[in-house]
C-alpha cells in the first residue's frame, strides 16, 4: 500500500487572521494543516509495515492504562495494610495472633497483582522500545527510498533553483529521523492522555478543585511551549543557508578529492574560520531562543510546584483530621503528582509533535515537486531504435530557471542521419546547453526540437534517453567495480563479460584494466573497500567512453570526451569512433579542433548564437571565427613542437 494522500496542498500558505472574525477560519486551517502532516507521517509508517504501526498503537494504549492501574494498586495495598494493622491491634488486645491475619488478608493478593503489574509494565516498555528502534531503522530506509525515487523523476531545471536545494537539504536532514520521533511522541501523547483521564477521574472524586487548578496553571506553559516550537522552526528554516554553509565548510575539510589542494594552498584555517564565523551568527539567535524559553519554563514550573504544594498540605491535613485514610492520601497525592507530570509531558510531547510536523512540511514539499518533463501527448510517441535519425532545432532559445539571460538564442540546426557534427566555441558559448536540450534534460524556453520530424516533447522520456550514448564533461565516477562502471552504459542490457571487454578495447581502456589487481572485478575508489583503486582522470575518461560504447545507442554525444587524454590517445579514440558509428549520428563537443577536420558539419557558437556552419575546408576559406580559433590552436602546437625540438637538440 502506498503512502496516504490528501487533497490539501502543503505548498499553500495559511494567511494569518486579519480580524477577530478570521480567527475561527484561521484555527481550522491551522489544525487541518497539522493533522494533514500528522496523517502523512502515519501513512509513511503504514507504508513501511502495517504491524509496526498496529503494535506501536497497542503498546501506547497499554502504556496509558498501566500507570493508572499502578496508582490504584498502591493505594489499595496501603488501605488493606491499614485494615490489617487495625485488625492486628484488636487481635493483640484479645490475645490472638497477628501473622495469620496478614497472610490471610487481601494484602497478599494486592502485592501479587502489583508485581504482576510491574512485570507487564516492563514487558510493554521493552516491547515498545524494541518496536520503536525497528520502526526507526525501517522508516529511515523507507523515507530515503522515497526521496531517492522522487529525485529520480525530478526535472533537471529544479536543481538550478536555490529554493529547491533548500527543500532537498531540509528533507534529507530532517525527514529520516523525524517521522519515527514524531510518531513515537504522538503515541506517547496518546498514552499520556489515557493516563491523564484516569488520574482526573481519581482526583475528581475527592478534590475537584485541585484538578481544575493544576489544569489552569498548565495553560500558560502550553502557550509558551507551542510558541517557542514555532519560533524554533521558523529560525531553523530562515537559517537554512547558514546550515548549508557550515555543512559545506566541514565537508570540504574531509573531502578526499579536495584534501590535496587544501593542504598545498594552506586553506584549512580559512575554511575553519569561515565555519566559526557562520556558526557565531547562527548560534547567537539560537542561544537567545533557548535561554528565553528556559527562563519562562522555570518560572512556570515554580508556579506549578507552589500550587501542588498547597493541595498536598490540604490532603495531609485531611488525613490527620481523620477525614481520609492513608491509602486515599497515597491515591490523591499520586494522582495530583501524576496529573501535573502528565500535563507537562502532554504539552512537551504535543509541542514536539507540532514542531516535527512543521519540519515534515519540507519532505511533503519536496515530494510534491512537480515534474514538467513529461510527454505532451497521450499516449506518448514510441521511439524507434536501430535506425538513422534526423534532428532539427527550430528557433530554439533557452535561459536557465530564475535567470533573465538567454544562454542560447534563435538556434536553427539540421542533423542528417549518420553525420558527424562538431560543436565549436569558447567556454560559455552554449555548446553543453545545446546538448542538454537535445537530450531533453531541459525544455527550450522558446522554439522546439524535432526528432524524426516529431517534437521530442511528444516522446516517452525514458525511451528517449535510451536513444543517446553520451559522455558529459563531468562524467560519473562510481564506487563500483570496473565491470559495473562499464555496464552502467546500458543497465537494462544483461551483463556480458565479453561485450564489456569489447567496449573497453574500443575505448583503449583494456591495457590499464588488465594491470589492475582484480582486472574487471577491481573495486574503484577507496570509499568502501580496502582494496579500492583510485584511477587517474585520464583512465576514468577512457572508462566513461567505454560506457558510451557499451550503450550501443543510435546517437553518440561526446561532450569534451577526450579532454584528459593525450593527443595520441585522443586520435585513437576518434579513429575507433569512425569505425563504430556506422550510420549513427555523432555529435562532438571539443576544444581540440583537430577532431573537426573530419566532421561532416562544424557548428561554431558564440554567446549562445550560431555564427558559422560548414565543413573544415569551407570555414578555413571564409577566414572567420573558426579560422581564427583553428589557426591560433595550430600555431600553439607548432610553437610547442619547435620548443621541444630545441630543448632536445
Amino acid at each position: 500500500m502506498g503512502p496516504m494522500h490528501f487533497n490539501m496542498s502543503e505548498n499553500e500558505k495559511i494567511p494569518r487572521p486579519k480580524s477577530l472574525r478570521d480567527i475561527p477560519r484561521f484555527l481550522r486551517e491551522l489544525i487541518s494543516g497539522f493533522f494533514y502532516r500528522l496523517f502523512y507521517i502515519f501513512g509513511i509508517v503504514w507504508q513501511t509495515g502495517h504491524f509496526i504501526l498496529i503494535g506501536m498503537v497497542l503498546s501506547a494504549v497499554l502504556s496509558g492504562l498501566l500507570p493508572v492501574l499502578g496508582v490504584y494498586l498502591s493505594s489499595a495495598i496501603l488501605s488493606e495494610l491499614q485494615k490489617v494493622i487495625e485488625l492486628n491491634a484488636v487481635n493483640q488486645t484479645l490475645g490472638a495472633g497477628s501473622v495469620a491475619v496478614f497472610w490471610g488478608s487481601a494484602v497478599m493478593l494486592m502485592i501479587v497483582l502489583f508485581f504482576a503489574h510491574k512485570i507487564i509494565s516492563t514487558v510493554v516498555t521493552q516491547f515498545n522500545a524494541a518496536l520503536t528502534r525497528i520502526a526507526g531503522e525501517k522508516v529511515i530506509k523507507q523515507v530515503r527510498i522515497n526521496i531517492m525515487t522522487k529525485a529520480k523523476d525530478i526535472d533537471m531545471a529544479s536543481f538550478d533553483i536555490p529554493d529547491f536545494y533548500e527543500k532537498l537539504e531540509n528533507a534529507n536532514r530532517e525527514a529520516a529521523m523525524r517521522p519515527v520521533s514524531v510518531l513515537s511522541s504522538t503515541l506517547t501523547t496518546v498514552s499520556t492522555v489515557i493516563s491523564l483521564v484516569g488520574y482526573i477521574v481519581i482526583l475528581m472524586q475527592g478534590l475537584p478543585l485541585a484538578t481544575l487548578a493544576i489544569i489552569a496553571v498548565s495553560i500558560p506553559s502550553a502557550i509558551i511551549n507551542f510558541s517557542y516550537r514555532k519560533k524554533n522552526f521558523n529560525y531553523l528554516r530562515h537559517r537554512s543557508k547558514n546550515r548549508r554553509q557550515m555543512t559545506y565548510y566541514s565537508d570540504l575539510m574531509v573531502n578526499k578529492d579536495m584534501v590535496k589542494e587544501i593542504r598545498m594552498y594552506n586553506l584549512s584555517d580559512t575554511f575553519i574560520n569561515s565555519y566559526h564565523s557562520v556558526f557565531k551568527s547562527y548560534f547567537k539567535g539560537m542561544k537567545h531562543l533557548i535561554v528565553s524559553e528556559s527562563v519562562w519554563m522555570i518560572l512556570l514550573a515554580i508556579g506549578s510546584s507552589l500550587v501542588s504544594g498547597v493541595f498536598f498540605s490540604l490532603i495531609a491535613a485531611d488525613v490527620v483530621s481523620g477525614g481520609i485514610d492513608i491509602g486515599k492520601y497515597s491515591l490523591y497525592t499520586g494522582a495530583l503528582t501524576s496529573i501535573a507530570a502528565s500535563i507537562s509531558s502532554l504539552i512537551n510531547n504535543s509541542s514536539y509533535v507540532y514542531e516535527g510536523t512543521l519540519f515534515i512540511k519540507n519532505l511533503i514539499s519536496f515530494m510534491n515537486e512537480e515534474k514538467n518533463l513529461v510527454p505532451k501527448v497521450e499516449p506518448a510517441e514510441a521511439v524507434s531504435y536501430g535506425k538513422p535519425h534526423t534532428i532539427d532545432f527550430v528557433n530554439v532559445s533557452f535561459k536557465y530557471p530564475g535567470s533573465d539571460r538567454f544562454v542560447l538564442k534563435n538556434i536553427n540546426l539540421h542533423f542528417r542521419p549518420g553525420e558527424t557534427v562538431v560543436l565549436v566555441g569558447l567556454n560559455g558559448s552554449g555548446k553543453t546547453t545545446l546538448i542538454k536540450l537535445l537530450t531533453r534534460l531541459y525544455d527550450p524556453t522558446e522554439g522546439y526540437i524535432l526528432l524524426d520530424g516529431k517534437d521530442i516533447r511528444d516522446y516517452d522520456v525514458n525511451q528517449l534517453y535510451k536513444l543517446f550514448g553520451i559522455i558529459f564533461q563531468d562524467f560519473g565516477k562510481y564506487a563500483f567495480t570496473v565491470k559495473e562502471n562499464i555496464h552502467f552504459g546500458n543497465i537494462d542490457r544483461e551483463m556480458n563479460d565479453e561485450e564489456i571487454r569489447e567496449a573497453a578495447r574500443q575505448s583503449n581502456a583494456e591495457d590499464y584494466i588488465n594491470r589492475l589487481p582484480d582486472g574487471y572485478d577491481t573495486p574503484l575508489m577507496r570509499f568502501f573497500e580496502a582494496n579500492g583503486t583510485e584511477l587517474s582522470i585520464g583512465q576514468w575518461q577512457k572508462l566513461a567512453i567505454a560506457r558510451a560504447f557499451y550503450s550501443d545507442s543510435d546517437i553518440l554525444i561526446l561532450d569534451e570526451p577526450t579532454a584528459s587524454l593525450d593527443a595520441i590517445a585522443e586520435q585513437e579514440i576518434f579513429n575507433q569512433f569512425d569505425e563504430l558509428r556506422r550510420e549513427k549520428t555523432t555529435i562532438f563537443v571539443s576544444h581540440r579542433l583537430s577532431s573537426a577536420t573530419v566532421a561532416s558539419k562544424i557548428v561554431v557558437l558564440e554567446n549562445g548564437k550560431i555564427i558559422e556552419e560548414g565543413v573544415h575546408g569551407e570555414l578555413m576559406q571564409k577566414k572567420g571565427r573558426y579560422y581564427e580559433l583553428f589557426s591560433t590552436q595550430a600555431n600553439r602546437y607548432i610553437a610547442d613542437a619547435d620548443q621541444n625540438e630545441t630543448a632536445n637538440a
